[in-house]
């Protein structure tokens, strides 16, 4: 790096200048990142992290099972079909709705689920909840002042609440727990939305699909049945693929109108006895410098905000969260700089020497 760490100390402001937008690129998009994980934690974490291989949709009869909480419903018949199918260890059912908490503090929106104790969050106090009872999250029971023993509205049903668990949500609302039974009361509906299976081995899950009419898919895969999911994750990582795509864009250019500046030096450079291979090694070690630093400095900086907007946003703060980004950045950066600096190789050493004059 004889020859780029002089052309950096020579035109200091220029790759400052550089470096401080690489800085503000990765720090938009190490923004953009955790806010793209956040929303999704806030959007599906209750299904995400559910201790489940696979989800079960039905539909009701006469229609085509699809992949979508809000159209699905298992009859007792096809639950007891997955129960006692070979390689199936449990089939939990697993109801899903939207309601309103109401307690003494305020009310808010939030997501039901009914299902058995095995699916629950961990729980943080209390004990799982019996029918008329409900478990709620940590964040949830902080704002509405709830401990165990607390009265809460859920829907047209009071409960008890029972028990305090890591936070979950589904489609943007805290998520509160309950029985299969209490969940169709506070619901309204008589069968579950889906079922929960963890699976042994030997299972033959397309053989069931077709013999109960139903659509069975991995955790994972499950998240596009959340109505919305697919289309804020897809939006939000569409602009991130812009971002990257501009950075690289970006720094390309950079070096490109500097390696044209640059023609006269590097053809005295190559009149003297320096190599091709060893000129683009330089060159590409300079761009790395640039990209280093200022994609660093951006996930810092990025990484510092994220810290203070989680506390008002959905943020997702974490070390992928940062490393990510900067290791992108770095990479794609370093590709737009390769393209541009390939111009050394085709430099004349004659030029030097005033033979095109």
């Amino acid at each position: 790096m004889f020859v780029a760490l002089r052309d950096i100390r020579f035109a200091r402001g220029r790759f400052a200048l550089m470096g401080a937008v690489v800085t503000l690129i990765t720090t938009l998009v190490v923004f953009l990142y955790g806010l793209t994980g956040g929303l999704a934690s806030a959007a599906s974490s209750t299904v995400a992290e559910l201790p489940a291989d696979r989800i079960v949709f039905g539909a009701p009869a006469g229609a085509t099972p699809e992949v979508n909480f809000a159209n699905s419903t298992v009859s007792p018949a096809q639950a007891a079909a997955f129960a006692a199918a070979p390689g199936v260890k449990a089939a939990q059912p697993l109801g899903v709705s939207m309601s309103r908490l109401t307690a003494d503090a305020g009310a808010a929106s939030v997501s039901v689920v009914g299902t058995g104790s095995t699916l629950l969050p961990p729980m943080g106090s209390g004990s799982a909840p019996a029918d008329g009872q409900v478990v709620v999250g940590s964040d949830t029971a902080k704002t509405y002042h709830l401990s165990v023993g607390s009265q809460v509205k859920v829907g047209p049903s009071t409960l008890t609440v029972s028990g305090v668990t890591a936070e979950r949500s589904l489609s943007h609302a805290p998520t509160v727990w309950t029985t299969p039974g209490t969940w169709e009361k506070v619901s309204g509906q008589n069968q579950p939305t889906a079922l929960a299976l963890v699976l042994g081995s030997g299972a033959d899950l397309k053989a069931l699909d077709d013999a109960q009419g139903t659509e069975t898919v991995p955790l994972g895969d499950a998240l596009s049945g959340i109505n919305g999911y697919d289309a804020e994750q897809g939006s939000l990582q569409m602009i991130q693929g812009f971002l990257f795509a501009v950075s690289a864009l970006v720094v390309g250019a950079f070096f490109t109108v500097w390696t044209v500046q640059r023609r006269p030096d590097i053809a005295v450079l190559k009149a003297v006895g320096a190599s091709s291979a060893y000129l683009v090694r330089d060159a590409l070690a300079q761009a790395a410098a640039v990209l280093v630093g200022g994609a660093l400095l951006g996930g810092l900086v990025g990484a510092v905000g994220g810290v203070f907007a989680s506390a008002s946003v959905p943020f997702d703060v974490g070390a992928s969260t940062v490393a990510v980004p900067v290791t992108v950045m770095v990479l794609l950066g370093l590709l737009g700089a390769a393209l541009a600096v390939r111009r050394i190789t085709s430099v004349d050493p004659l030029a030097a020497l005033g033979a095109n004059r």
